[in-house]
């Protein structure tokens, strides 16, 4: 019987596929994660746009969730959009989210390629048509979630729904962590 059994634990040990590494996100010049806050940035700002159209995507079986977004963005000629919502299955994922809390920040790249989810919620921006995607993600253990990263692919079905900006939209500094 306890031979049974680390047969057991081992046969579930190499099951498991989850992978995590950490990597510094240093910016390109270094002086810039160590400066201040300046009194030129606002600490809030708006940027007045609206709508121009409301797309749908609709991604099938296997396909990989950031390459169809990036495949749509060009088809459809997206310069900036809001990614509003999400929904679906998928096979497997790979994400990553921010593990630390000084600069230089570091993020924890989480992946496993046969781990089956449910796509909960998707947010994020399209900025001058560089995806800057979150998913939030449930199995029946855990609810999680991070950037998207490629290796998310679909099981059921994929929808994502992005509101395309005004042209003229200026969303340069939206997510340019050393303008601070």
């Amino acid at each position: 019987m306890k031979t049974l059994f680390i047969i057991f634990v081992l046969s579930a040990a190499a099951m498991a596929q989850e992978t995590r590494r950490e990597i510094v996100n240093a910016a390109p010049n270094p002086a810039d994660d160590a400066k201040a806050n300046s009194d030129k940035v606002p600490d809030v700002y708006a940027i007045p746009t609206q709508f121009e159209r409301v797309l749908i995507f609709r991604f099938k079986y296997n396909t990989d969730l950031l390459a169809g977004l990036e495949k749509m963005v060009k088809t459809e000629k997206i310069k900036n959009a809001v990614i509003l919502a999400g929904a679906g299955g998928v096979r497997g994922y790979h994400i990553h989210q921010v593990s630390n809390r000084e600069f230089p920040s570091k993020n924890v790249f989480v992946k496993d390629p046969n781990m089956p989810a449910d796509v909960i919620s998707m947010n994020g921006y399209i900025m001058d048509g560089r995806i800057h995607a979150h998913i939030s993600l449930a199995t029946p253990d855990k609810a999680f979630g991070g950037h998207l990263e490629p290796g998310t692919t679909v099981f059921t079905f994929g929808i994502v729904t992005v509101g395309v900006l005004k042209e003229g939209t200026d969303l340069t500094h939206l997510d340019d962590k050393a303008y601070r």
